[in-house]
């Protein structure tokens, strides 16, 4: 779906659809069985069994009635027994299964929650991380996962009060068969609690961001991240009434669709109650029964509406976490698989030719504006690159295409002359290495935290020494108290605090873990640093890539300062999404365009 001004194609997995409700519930099923077979098995016969001495309460009541009526002591004392049998079986039942569905929640939660975040670190793009109504999707799934581990007990609830309902239409059909028509009764409370949740559903997903919005002035209330400017500016009463009003925007639409789900369910069970009263009073009245009898339609029927409560309570559970949580994780699972599907080729094993921007256009997903419009350049293999330009003009984009995090909305990225989006991603990434300006601070032992850029060599010192060598962060570790096997971060017991540019630093060895990528992409990966340190470095590694290069290794630098680029073998000038120039450092000065008057703008900024 093209904006119609553009004529630009929307990539193919850009509006991922829905799964099928039973279909994405029966997925959940198996992944359940997959993990714990026996404990589901055990859970469910548990379950039923549990169910069955209180089922059968109603039939004890009335053979102890006929005993008092008749005098039958042998009644009177069989029914006792079978009483206090029940009720201590049912206890005993109740605790075993306690104990075992406990188990089989904590077993299956873990799996839950380590499934969905695997498959979502697993999706190749980030096009789920950045697309609002992606990320309202999400932020509901991971506030349901919680439940998800009680799915299966809800299940297995459902089944056994079907059989209590199976048992207890049977002994009101004992009395008179149409008693049986109390079941139909409840039929109204039932639908009407499988309809309310998808109702509320919809009101939820679509007012989620209202929600999010709340959930992240809390955060900058009271995380550590911005305490400093909260303090410094006095925010707390305006995020104290911002998140008020934000919440209170999100509840009124939420609490009138509460009220309307609310109104329907009262007088469904409003249907119920006059038809279980009137069904008492016809046995008392109308017909020539046994107090015994009555009795008994009396604590069956109480029976009954309990166990219809209980299950449209556990209906509206299923269909409003079960149904929707399952709809969304298959949602996740198809997501996370579509671009692996569409892999057919693989990398190459050295860059031969180079890569290629062939017309490339790109917009972020929810806007109009294009973030690069119809970039062509290419870049040979061997070659150390730099993308200048300023901010905004496109320079961190072009380097999210190549790196397969989103897909072009128009051209096509080629590596030897392979399509980037027919590649497959893991393989891709498998390739590549790099350090990026908005870094993520991993706080693990500081060996870790750098080792992680190659997991297979993640307790590797050596190579973690070469990396921090190669990154010049040795400054760095030097000053740790326990160098590479310090813990990282305040937060934790011995941990130390980096500066900005320190974890930085750690950031950058952690890119240069990988010996031998094809592609390098230093992404403004010191602009926490001060200019002339930054040309010192870059000017080290463009020397190092070039002196060790025999697989066709190309090197992108992402950079706005324009003196620290020169010596760079290609230079892509970006301003306003377009591709302006590319050359040598030489060859850009010569023409006296926009990279020769922003380098001499910059360079009269240092003298």
């Amino acid at each position: 779906m093209s904006s119609p001004d553009s004529g630009l194609a929307t990539p193919p997995d850009a509006d991922q659809p829905m799964p099928r409700p039973l279909p994405a519930m029966w997925r959940l099923m198996r992944l359940g069985w997959r993990v714990e077979p026996r404990l589901l098995a055990l859970s469910l016969g548990m379950t039923l069994l549990t169910m069955l001495p209180d089922a059968v309460l109603a039939l004890w009541l009335k053979i102890l009635t006929e005993g008092i009526v008749d005098g039958d002591r042998g009644r009177v004392y069989t029914a006792a027994a079978g009483l206090a049998g029940s009720a201590t079986l049912t206890w005993y039942l109740s605790v075993i299964n306690d104990r075992v569905s406990r188990r089989f929640r904590d077993r299956l939660a873990m799996h839950v929650e380590g499934h969905i975040a695997g498959l979502q670190a697993s999706v190749p793009t980030i096009e789920h991380q950045e697309r609002p109504d992606y990320l309202d999707r999400l932020a509901l799934l991971r506030d349901q996962s919680f439940a998800l581990d009680h799915l299966f007990s809800s299940m297995l609830t459902n089944i056994a009060l079907i059989v209590r309902l199976v048992i207890t239409a049977a002994l009101l059909a004992s009395v008179h068969p149409a008693l049986v028509l109390l079941l139909a009764f409840g039929a109204p409370a039932l639908a009407v609690s499988f309809w309310r949740p998808g109702v509320e559903n919809r009101v939820f997903e679509a007012n989620a961001h209202h929600d999010r919005l709340a959930r992240h002035v809390f955060d900058v209330a009271t995380t550590a991240g911005p305490a400093k400017e909260v303090r410094l500016a006095g925010l707390g009463p305006e995020l104290r009434s911002r998140r008020r009003a934000t919440r209170a925007t999100w509840e009124r639409p939420v609490a009138g669709a509460r009220w309307v789900s609310a109104r329907w369910s009262a007088a469904a069970w409003a249907v119920f109650g006059a038809a279980y009263a009137l069904g008492i009073a016809w046995v008392a009245r109308r017909l020539d029964r046994s107090v015994a009898e009555v009795v008994l339609v009396v604590a069956a029927g109480q029976r009954l509406s309990q166990y219809v409560a209980q299950s449209a309570g556990e209906l509206g559970f299923l269909r409003g976490v079960w149904m929707e949580s399952s709809v969304r994780l298959a949602w996740l699972e198809d997501y996370a698989a579509a671009a692996e599907k569409r892999a057919t080729q693989q990398p190459p094993g050295r860059l031969r030719t180079g890569i290629r921007f062939d017309d490339v256009s790109f917009r972020y997903p929810g806007t109009d504006r294009l973030a690069i419009d119809g970039a062509t350049f290419e870049i040979p293999a061997g070659t150390v690159v730099a993308i200048v330009g300023e901010n905004g003009a496109g320079k961190s984009t072009l380097v999210k295409l190549l790196a397969g995090m989103y897909r072009p909305t128009s051209g096509i990225v080629t590596v030897d002359g392979i399509d980037v989006t027919e590649m497959s991603p893991s393989a891709w990434r498998r390739r590549m290495a790099g350090a990026f300006q908005d870094f993520f601070r991993f706080e693990y032992v500081a060996s870790q935290s750098v080792g992680v850029g190659d997991l297979e060599r993640l307790d590797s010192i050596d190579a973690v020494d070469a990396a921090i060598v190669r990154s010049g962060a040795t400054d760095v570790v030097e000053r740790l108290p326990a160098g590479l096997a310090t813990q990282l971060g305040p937060t934790w017991d011995d941990g130390a605090e980096l500066s900005h540019g320190q974890w930085q630093k750690l950031a950058l060895a952690r890119g240069f873990m990988r010996d031998e990528p094809l592609v390098v992409v230093l992404d403004e990966p010191t602009s926490a640093l001060d200019a002339e340190t930054e040309h010192s470095l870059f000017e080290r590694y463009a020397a190092a890539a070039r002196a060790a290069n025999d697989n066709g290794r190309i090197t992108v630098l992402v950079s706005h300062r324009f003196s620290t680029v020169r010596s760079a073998d290609l230079i892509v000038v970006l301003d306003g999404a377009h591709v302006v120039e590319v050359g040598t450092h030489d060859e850009l000065l010569r023409r006296r365009g926009q990279y020769a008057d922003l380098f001499e703008i910059q360079a009269r900024s240092y003298t």
